[in-house]
């Protein structure tokens, strides 16, 4: 037990020494705003909150994205999730993140993401736009 304990506190501790945060705007019909943790090289988890609303009608996003290409300049992402509040229901993602300056903290993003919704059918979201990662010097 205490050797499982103390390999899965290393394991936590390695994918955070690799992870990093970023904050992204995403402009389309419906519009949010991102922030996600990388952990490891892979795996990016992300919490969206849609903008230009009433508060009332927020719309909520929880998505696990997978980077399936990781270059210095260039990433190539896939991933699922749920969305709630407005158009309720699962989301899937696929995008590319474009970081074209010198340091690599600042870049711009498009993304394609069909929006299933339980309630009021299909709707496909098309988006671009800004995304800053906090680097790790």
């Amino acid at each position: 037990m205490k050797k499982s304990l103390l390999i899965a506190c290393f394991m936590l501790l390695s994918a955070a020494a690799f992870s990093q945060t970023t904050v992204a705007f995403h402009q389309s019909n419906l519009p949010f705003i991102g922030v996600n943790h990388q952990f490891g090289e892979k795996w990016i988890p992300e919490l969206r909150i849609g903008t230009d609303n009433y508060v009332e009608d927020l719309g909520f996003e929880l998505i696990g994205n997978y980077m399936l290409k990781s270059e210095e300049s260039t990433q190539i992402y896939i991933g699922a999730g749920i969305r709630a509040n407005l158009l309720d229901g699962a989301v899937i993602t696929s995008g590319i993140n474009y970081f074209p300056f010198n340091r690599k903290d600042f870049g711009f993003h498009i993304e394609a993401a069909p929006i299933i919704s339980f309630d009021e059918g299909a709707l496909f979201r098309g988006s671009f736009g800004i995304r800053y990662r906090f680097l790790k010097d």
